[in-house]
């Protein structure tokens, strides 16, 4: 009975050792993603407390979407996030498994490249908050156009699902009702505009 609760205590030790790598991790590897954000907001006089952080090349079923604390220098927050399904004006059979990208009108891809999170306004979806996103790139400058803004949508799990896929949607970046909660949260009580950066 010692031994096994001994194995139980190591074991859950080594999950939570494990999560806590996992954020230090991702916090390193974007090292330079944080720096350039940094000196971006604080160019276009955006939110120098944190930044929005979206890395389409994880697996949809992880978590992808970060909340990163530019004071503490580190990820705080992080869940799952959608992308598109990019089916519309081309046939993509792996939609689920990667992410494809477009600009164009009613391609339901994904858009890269960096965003200012603008006006908070009502959505039809989730906790019926959504917050208009603006792209600030070439990659992305038909956002508005294409109605891609921030949401929360009831079909996007709060933990991870590996080696399940999140659902996919037209082109929006899509959380869970509690992430976009904490979110919905954060971005009202913010006087400058939120940066959102999605990369691939």
């Amino acid at each position: 009975m010692i031994k096994t609760t001994i194995l139980l205590l190591f074991g859950l030790m080594s999950c939570m050792s494990s999560s806590e790598n996992e954020t230090a991790l991702a916090a390193k590897n974007y090292a330079l993603q944080h720096t350039e954000a940094l000196a971006f907001c604080k160019k276009k006089d955006f939110n120098q407390e944190y930044y929005f952080l979206i890395d389409m090349s994880v697996h949809s079923g992880k978590k992808r979407f970060y909340v990163y604390d530019f004071k503490q220098k580190k990820v705080i927050d992080s869940n799952l996030v959608t992308h598109g399904s990019c089916d519309i004006l081309e046939d993509n059979d792996t939609k689920y498994e990667k992410a494809k990208f477009s600009n164009r009108d009613n391609s339901h891809c994904s858009s890269v490249g960096k965003y200012k999170i603008g006006k908070r306004d009502y959505s039809s979806w989730g906790i019926k908050v959504k917050y208009w996103l603006e792209g600030l790139e070439t990659t992305n400058s038909n956002a508005k156009n294409r109605v891609v803004v921030l949401h929360s949508w009831e079909a996007v799990h709060n933990t991870e699902i590996y080696p399940k896929y999140s659902p996919l949607s037209w082109g929006c970046p899509a959380v869970s009702d509690a992430f976009m909660t904490k979110l919905d949260n954060k971005l009202q009580k913010t006087e400058k505009p939120v940066l959102l950066w999605i990369v691939e």
